[in-house]
């Protein structure tokens, strides 16, 4: 019986040990991963000729008198606005500024 219970406190420091040398080599390969992803948002361009393109779209529209539109994006909740979803891409930023502009008030 102490046999079985020294190899069992033996086996449970093993691999703590060997646990604890995976978990401190995961921070470095984070870090890296993080500083990776970093340098990969920076080098985007941030394009302030899009705002200009969306109130051009706006301005067009509302001279067009044409309806927004009135269905939100799937991905739409209660407590967003337009700025909330303008990583999805152009086109559902500009209806949502659209439909703002438009009746002064964002989908439900």
């Amino acid at each position: 019986m102490k046999t079985s219970a020294l190899t069992g406190a033996w086996l449970s420091s093993l691999s703590l040990l060997a646990t604890s040398g995976v978990v401190s080599a995961q921070p470095t390969e984070m870090e890296r991963m993080q500083r990776q992803l970093n340098e990969q948002v920076m080098a985007a361009p941030f394009s302030v000729e899009d705002q200009a393109r969306i109130d051009a779209y706006v301005k067009n529209a509302m001279q067009k008198d044409l309806k927004p539109v009135e269905r939100p994006p799937s991905y739409w909740r209660p407590g967003y606005t337009c700025d909330s979803i303008r990583g999805w891409g152009w086109r559902p930023y500009a209806d949502c500024s659209y439909y703002y502009r438009y009746y002064g008030r964002y989908w439900y």
